[in-house]
């Protein structure tokens, strides 16, 4: 018996938008378009009564945007969809709120068929939709947004670093900041001489120690907690 096909929402408050990744998504067999809205709240009511696999969340909105929308889903309590958000700009600092909410990444809306596929399935497999030096990119972009730890009475970066992080062995936090700093899984085996699946299997137990959705999510806390040095725009 053949898998059902993964159950996609588009949410846009551009018809025209909607309508061109319906006609892309439609042709797949294994993918199937359930419902769509209009905006964040008409999203939000439509998921309340609909199950879906994958959302594609356009995060910029009238009314109710698509970071409020993607925090607002993906704290309901149960089984929640994948969000991948949808923006025009491929540094925009609401990406990466969005990102922080537990997005699985982002599409530029005018990303190729081939691409926008591939993200939906690469989402619904449980990946990120973006290559992790794209991720650091945007969080280079947006650093002056990151906490401070400098100020009088707080806590330094380094008493935060050792908080978050202590659930991890030292072998696991070395896989943390390679990702953090953009390397793949063939990569970081190299690098850390270690086999690719010993990789993928120590990733698998820094998601699940840290509760994390995603590599996305794994790359914003590498730089939150100061494994990789933020580069402040130029």
């Amino acid at each position: 018996m053949s898998e059902s096909p993964i159950r996609v929402v588009l949410v846009d408050d551009q018809e025209l938008v909607r309508a061109g990744f319906r006609m892309v998504l439609d042709t797949q067999p294994d993918l199937d378009v359930v419902g769509e809205a209009g905006d964040g709240s008409e999203a939000l009511e439509l998921l309340s009564r609909l199950a879906a696999d994958v959302v594609l969340m356009d995060i910029r909105m009238p009314h109710t945007d698509g970071v409020t929308a993607t925090r607002e889903l993906l704290a309901r309590p149960g089984p929640v969809p994948r969000v991948v958000v949808l923006t025009t700009f491929d540094l925009d600092e609401y990406v990466y709120a969005a990102l922080r909410a537990g997005a699985s990444g982002f599409l530029l809306k005018d990303c190729g068929p081939a691409e926008l596929l591939a993200a939906v399935r690469a989402v619904h497999r449980g990946d990120s939709v973006l290559a992790p030096s794209a991720t650091r990119r945007l969080l280079e972009h947006v650093a002056e947004g990151l906490p401070s730890t400098g100020e009088p009475g707080a806590p330094s970066a380094d008493d935060t670093r050792r908080e978050r992080l202590d659930p991890l062995t030292a072998r696991e936090v070395e896989v943390l900041t390679a990702v953090g700093e953009g390397l793949t899984n063939a990569e970081i085996a190299s690098t850390l001489f270690m086999a690719e699946a010993t990789v993928k299997t120590h990733v698998g137990r820094i998601l699940s120690k840290l509760e994390l959705r995603d590599r996305v999510q794994m790359v914003v806390l590498a730089y939150e907690t100061g494994l990789v040095e933020v580069r402040p725009r130029s």
